[in-house]
């Protein structure tokens, strides 16, 4: 009897077979169909680096989509001189150091207040803040003209500022906002117990916790206010005080367009963007999947 017992107990325990994962199907077929489309998505760019190294006069003759009979770096000594970019790239950075950080500042108080604080009309502060997404940039455009032209900020650097703020803060208040409501309630609480103010809370506490969700911000703010075109285009006036994307008009004529150096003038243009998102992928990604789930 008890050795009946003992078979039966061995047999209850005995470890079970490991489960085998059941292969995909379609692995290959869906493998082929991202490497096309992968194919199409950087064919642009290839596009853009043969043409910014080929002769113009090879780029008339053959074609565009042609492989070139020769290569050349000089479009990219041209393009430096021709779009000015001495003076552009030196516009371009004095708005990103000026506009992001206090951007970032702006829409992380208002996202902490928001999401963490006890405030009257929240609800119509958030709503009205969001409602800025919905407004294109295009129907501000003629108003936003009038009122720096009334304060004398036409054809300033410094006063584009003003409308890319604007323009800029709700989507940074949406993705910080979303971000803070993740952080514990204890956390806060605790410092208030311990005698810690909002100020101190946000200071030492919140923007600390937060640095993958400002970094994203960031990132992206600057992209955006480095790749800027319509409010520079109509704003400013003079050579001296043109960014980037407006200097990039200079390749194109009445009567010709200078296709190989504006192709040049483009990848100088976006060095900087293409080193700053390599160096800050992690914290890109990480910022914007850490407010979509809760946890």
């Amino acid at each position: 009897m008890t050795s009946v017992v003992s078979a039966s107990t061995t047999t209850a325990v005995a470890p079970a077979e490991p489960v085998q994962p059941a292969k995909g199907k379609g692995g290959l077929g869906l493998t082929i169909v991202v490497a096309v489309v992968a194919v199409f998505w950087i064919s642009p760019l290839a596009l853009l680096l043969v043409t910014a190294v080929r002769p113009l006069s090879d780029f008339i003759g053959n074609g565009p989509l042609s492989w070139p009979s020769a290569f050349t770096w000089e479009n990219f000594a041209d393009a430096w001189d021709i779009g000015n970019f001495a003076t552009t790239y030196g516009n371009s950075a004095l708005l990103l150091i000026l506009k992001v950080p206090l951007g970032v500042l702006i829409s992380a108080m208002l996202g902490f207040a928001l999401a963490k604080l006890r405030m009257k009309f929240r609800r119509t502060v958030m709503f009205s803040v969001f409602l800025g997404l919905t407004i294109p940039i295009y129907i501000a455009i003629v108003p936003v003209f009038i009122m720096m032209r009334t304060a004398g900020a036409t054809d300033s650097v410094v006063g584009l500022i003003g409308p890319y703020l604007a323009f800029g803060i709700p989507f940074e208040v949406l993705v910080l906002q979303s971000f803070f409501r993740q952080l514990p309630n204890e956390i806060v609480e605790a410092a208030r117990v311990d005698g810690a103010g909002d100020w101190r809370i946000f200071w030492s506490i919140v923007l600390p916790l937060s640095a993958p969700a400002l970094v994203t911000v960031a990132i992206l703010d600057a992209v955006a206010t480095w790749n800027e075109f319509l409010f520079a285009l109509i704003l400013l006036s003079s050579d001296a005080n043109k960014t980037l994307p407006v200097g990039l008009l200079n390749f194109q004529g009445q009567f010709s367009n200078n296709n190989t150096g504006l192709a040049a003038g483009i990848l100088i243009a976006v060095v900087p963007i293409l080193i700053a998102y390599t160096l800050l992928q992690r914290w890109i990604v990480g910022g914007l999947t850490a407010g979509a789930t809760k946890g």
